[in-house]
């Protein structure tokens, strides 16, 4: 049995409270009552200093919003400055606009901040995203890159939260694999970093490639193929994570490591489907976001305040053949290598803006795995979803069940486990891959996708 005192204690956390009453400025704004004796903790924003009082701006990261501390002057110390952080108590109060304020009785400075001492950002400055990103360690600090990633933790939330509503399972696919699951050789290598692990097991008789894991080994650049083989025995899955390529790019639109939402739909026979199903995913993740994060969009950039207009329309469906033509009409350099990304801003433009489905592709534009169109057999059903801003951020397709038909395409023999899917109770199946990074550049309106994530990773820069 425990002591009462100490399951007390456990019922008191059991029901959501906090011993330090409404500390995430998020919930002091969100019910706060004149009066409540509160405390907060954050980092100073911004100061304004008049005749008695001092107003500081404090945030704590939990949302867009700053609380504004009234600081009598006999609490002021030197230490006390823009950047510093902050462990602030008093009461709640309304201002004369009727905005919430904290009435500080105790203000005590955890971290100076001395902006003279290399401190790279000013208060009251808009900073452009190309300076912030030379400081990856402190950027999360500003308003820019501090609302990008609430927009990323809420987007990643709602995408949780939809496969959940439709009972799909999250599966976590490896990062280590054998596969080079798109066959482009846009691959990282692994081995290991110790030359004695390496020499010692070379001795017994390996080779330097495959030498810890006994065949060659990468960081996975899609969890596709194992999604394959989970929902041939599970039904519906999907996974967010990680992956990488090894692209020599270092191009507003690329990164050598990035998260990859990947859903694999059981019994997917035919590809309208599964347009419905990424269709009803982006508009539920997109409303949802704009519904909590609205602050955070707008400091993002000031047109995110505008609903767009796709959210009330149908995606609009091409055939790759039908996109081909509305480029040549308009004057757009043709390529044999399928569609670059003025070709596929252009298709979005043309389509007043709203999402564009690109679908029967020529087969030798795609990879192995996709299924031939019955009615054509030089095309296979796959689909690019092409969006403003980013142009591609969803690519996926029928995969191919005919055994004969695979087996003939194959590109490995280290794949016959994949050919084996088809052998022992195959059922139809479709799915996608959509770039998580490149799904947040449409929706914040962000130019550079380096801008997306906490850490980004490109050729010549993994400086943390």
């Amino acid at each position: 049995m425990l002591p009462s005192k100490v399951f007390s204690q456990i019922k008191y956390c059991a029901n959501g409270l906090n011993y330090r009453k409404n500390s995430v400025i998020a919930s002091v704004l969100e019910k706060a009552n004149v009066g409540d004796s509160t405390e907060v903790k954050g980092w100073v924003k911004n100061l304004r200093v008049q005749k008695e009082f001092i107003f500081a701006d404090v945030s704590d990261g939990s949302c867009a919003q700053r609380l504004q501390i009234l600081i009598p002057k006999s609490l002021k110390t030197d230490s006390l400055s823009f950047g510093s952080s902050v462990h602030i108590t008093g009461k709640l109060s309304k201002s004369p606009r009727g905005q919430v304020e904290l009435v500080a009785e105790n203000v005590k400075v955890l971290g100076d901040c001395v902006v003279s001492d290399g401190y790279p950002f000013n208060p009251r400055t808009s900073h452009p995203p190309e300076y912030i990103r030379q400081f990856i360690h402190l950027r999360s600090r500003t308003n820019y890159i501090s609302s990008i990633l609430r927009v990323r933790n809420s987007v990643s939330k709602y995408i949780h939260d939809f496969y959940s509503s439709q009972k799909y399972l999250n599966i976590h696919t490896p990062i280590l694999t054998s596969n080079d699951c798109e066959g482009a050789g846009e691959v990282f290598k692994i081995q290991p970093d110790s030359e004695e692990t390496v020499k010692a097991m070379m001795q017994e008789g390996r080779d330097k490639d495959t030498v810890y894991f006994g065949s060659k080994t990468y960081l996975t650049v899609s969890g596709q193929l194992h999604l394959e083989a989970i929902c041939r025995g599970m039904g519906n899955v999907y996974t967010l994570g990680p992956t990488f390529r090894a692209e020599n790019n270092r191009s507003r639109l690329h990164l050598s490591e990035f998260y990859m939402l990947e859903a694999e739909l059981a019994f997917c026979d035919n590809l309208e489907l599964l347009q419905d199903h990424i269709e009803d995913l982006l508009k539920y993740v997109y409303r949802e976001t704009r519904n909590t994060n609205e602050a955070d969009l707008c400091l993002i950039d000031k047109e995110n305040s505008n609903t767009p207009d796709w959210l009330n329309k149908s995606f609009i469906t091409l055939s790759y053949d039908e996109a081909k033509i509305i480029l040549e009409k308009k004057k757009i350099a043709s390529t044999e290598e399928g569609l670059n990304k003025e070709q596929e801003l252009a298709l979005v433009e043309y389509c007043g803006g709203v999402p564009v489905f690109v679908v029967k592709w020529p087969k030798d534009l795609k990879s192995f795995y996709m299924k031939e169109c019955p009615e054509d057999s030089s095309k296979v059903d796959a689909l690019d979803l092409l969006a403003p801003i980013t142009g591609e951020i969803v690519g996926g397709s029928l995969r191919e069940d005919n055994y004969d038909k695979l087996k003939s395409k194959l590109p490995s023999d280290k794949l016959h486990w994949y050919l084996e899917l088809r052998k022992f109770g195959n059922i139809p199946t479709g799915g996608y891959g959509l770039g998580l990074e490149r799904l947040l550049q449409t929706m914040c309106r962000v130019t550079n996708i380096k801008d997306t994530l906490p850490f980004p990773r490109w050729p010549h820069n993994c400086s943390m």
